[in-house]
């Protein structure tokens, strides 16, 4: 209830009190792990979530005495900041990142550990016939810094080219080709290499359009024939991370990423940075440099139990 100075004056909420503690519904949902905050507006919207047996609505907020629940079933929201899980994987070809399939392909959801009350969100995507680096985690938030162009965060590819690129087409690459839903181009593209026709280079984009570097080296009369995903933002793919395999970042290596990301109030109490997060603040994300200590710990290429 309200509280009251000598004077009459409204007083601020206790520090405990749980009405102090108030956050806005959808970014709960997503630390929840059921997906981005634009997804959880959908959903709230859609009419699926209730607030103390009551439809809710989108802007409402919540405290941690309120049930909530979607599609009938409630759901613990993380009010005790705990950290997102996230799990490499080194898809193979012939995988599709989908949980539903009409033609019923085999998906690499169907691979990751189960869990509780929340859900794996992949961090963009890799096409069918693409191999490489994919990364999940349980917390929407994450997922979308890493993944949404707006970031511009770093996606390295190996990709081997029929015939090879001439060093006009090279520039033609780091200018920008005009595709079907808009202008393209690659940050850097470097040869590495191969025999005969079949000749290797390592490429960096900032955006996930669907099968972007594809249609890229198409565009020039070319043809990729073979593709596989090497690094996303900070994170690279451990030479003995062998197709099919899992890890699962440890602690420190999350709070590594979550730092990199901006995202310092996602950290537990007594690991935060000072300020607001970087990203919101307009900074871009730094280069990585060298190897990360994910990678470092993932090259040992030890399974996920």
């Amino acid at each position: 209830m309200p509280r009251y100075s000598f004077l009459g004056r409204p007083l601020k909420a206790m520090p405990d009190d749980p009405a102090s503690q108030s956050e806005k519904l959808h970014k709960m949902l997503a630390a929840a792990g059921l997906g981005s905050r634009r997804d959880m507006e959908q959903l709230i919207a859609s009419g699926a979530v209730s607030i103390n047996g009551q439809p809710a609505q989108v802007g409402d907020r919540v405290a941690p005495t309120d049930v909530v629940r979607v599609h009938g079933r409630p759901v613990q929201l993380p009010w005790r900041r705990r950290l997102p899980r996230v799990l490499l994987y080194h898809k193979p070809e012939g995988e599709i990142v989908s949980r539903d399939d009409p033609q019923g392909r085999p998906s690499v959801f169907d691979k990751l550990p189960r869990l509780k009350g929340q859900r794996w969100i992949s961090v963009g995507r890799l096409d069918y016939n693409t191999e490489g680096l994919l990364i999940f985690t349980t917390n929407g938030e994450l997922a979308n810094r890493l993944a949404h162009p707006r970031y511009e965060v770093e996606r390295e590819y190996a990709v081997r080219v029929l015939g090879g690129l001439t060093a006009e087409q090279i520039a033609q690459l780091t200018e920008g080709i005009a595709l079907e839903d808009g202008l393209a181009r690659v940050e850097s593209l470097q040869p590495a290499g191969g025999e005969g026709a079949n000749q290797w280079y390592r490429l960096v984009i900032k955006e996930g359009r669907n099968r972007e570097v594809r249609r890229l080296i198409e565009a020039l009369g070319l043809t990729v024939s073979r593709l596989i995903r090497v690094r996303f933002g900070p994170i690279v793919m451990p030479a003995r991370l062998k197709r099919g395999m899992l890890l699962d970042l440890e602690e420190h290596e999350v709070m590594e990423l979550l730092k990199w990301c901006g995202l310092t109030r996602l950290l537990p109490a007594g690991h935060g940075g000072a300020g607001r997060d970087a990203r919101e603040a307009g900074a871009q994300p730094r280069r990585a440099r060298g190897r990360p200590a994910a990678a470092r710990r993932a090259s040992t290429g030890q399974r996920h139990p």
